[in-house]
């Protein structure tokens, strides 16, 4: 019991951490998720605390990303006519986005002579992992590597995304909603928010559509390549 409170703490606590180090040196290594990644992981290292100790923690705090996927509603609906007037021109931008993204990992991975198996892993990364789970179930791919895949782009999209963004000098709060939600889901996602609440409810709808356009477009792409 003392390790699971432990486990909850540290991980809060190194969430909290980074929240500051992000807003007092913005840069794609002081995001939350990935700061606060390594930190939790640091600690672990140090004290020599095994996974299997710190996993019921996490899966405490796992329990309640339930309740904030919902939540997600909330700014959804305070944002309804911002991305009903623009749904023609987002939808395409989704579509695109979604699309190119399967087609561009599996190319990538041809070239690099990679498996079957990895190659179907890869085309599910960019939609949230109770989706992807779903399926790769329906394609073939190992469960294992989809979670893998799929943590890391969420994680690299949420880094890198808005950075690249800045760079690119892509201002407009729904451009960039639009684009994080389409490529990093949930964990994009709630940087997205970060930035405002039209970013998250433009990024969440945009994760919501790309999920489906993806369980759709996988099973018509995929025989064209393997």
């Amino acid at each position: 019991m003392l390790i699971t409170i432990f486990s909850i703490v540290i991980t809060l606590t190194a969430y909290i951490l980074s929240r500051i180090a992000a807003g007092k040196y913005p840069s794609p290594l002081t995001s939350p998720v990935f700061l606060s990644t390594v930190m939790v992981i640091s600690i672990l290292l140090f004290l020599k605390i095994p996974y299997k100790d710190y996993a019921p923690g996490s899966d405490m705090m796992t329990y309640f990303l339930g309740p904030a996927t919902v939540a997600l509603a909330v700014p959804l609906y305070k944002q309804r006519k911002v991305i009903s007037a623009n749904f023609i021109p987002a939808f395409a931008g989704v579509l695109i986005g979604t699309v190119s993204t399967i087609i561009s990992a599996v190319i990538l991975a041809k070239i690099m002579n990679l498996s079957n198996s990895i190659i179907m892993s890869l085309t599910v990364k960019s939609i949230t992992i109770p989706v992807a789970s779903e399926v790769s179930k329906i394609i073939g791919a190992d469960s294992v590597l989809v979670a893998a895949f799929v943590m890391i782009t969420g994680m690299c999209g949420a880094m890198l995304g808005p950075w690249l963004m800045n760079i690119l000098n892509i201002r407009d709060a729904f451009a960039r909603g639009l684009a994080i939600g389409t490529i990093a889901h949930g964990i994009g996602t709630a940087e997205a928010a970060r930035e405002g609440e039209l970013q998250g409810a433009v990024s969440g709808a945009a994760m919501g559509l790309a999920a489906i356009i993806t369980s759709v477009a996988i099973p018509a792409i995929l025989p064209v390549f393997l």
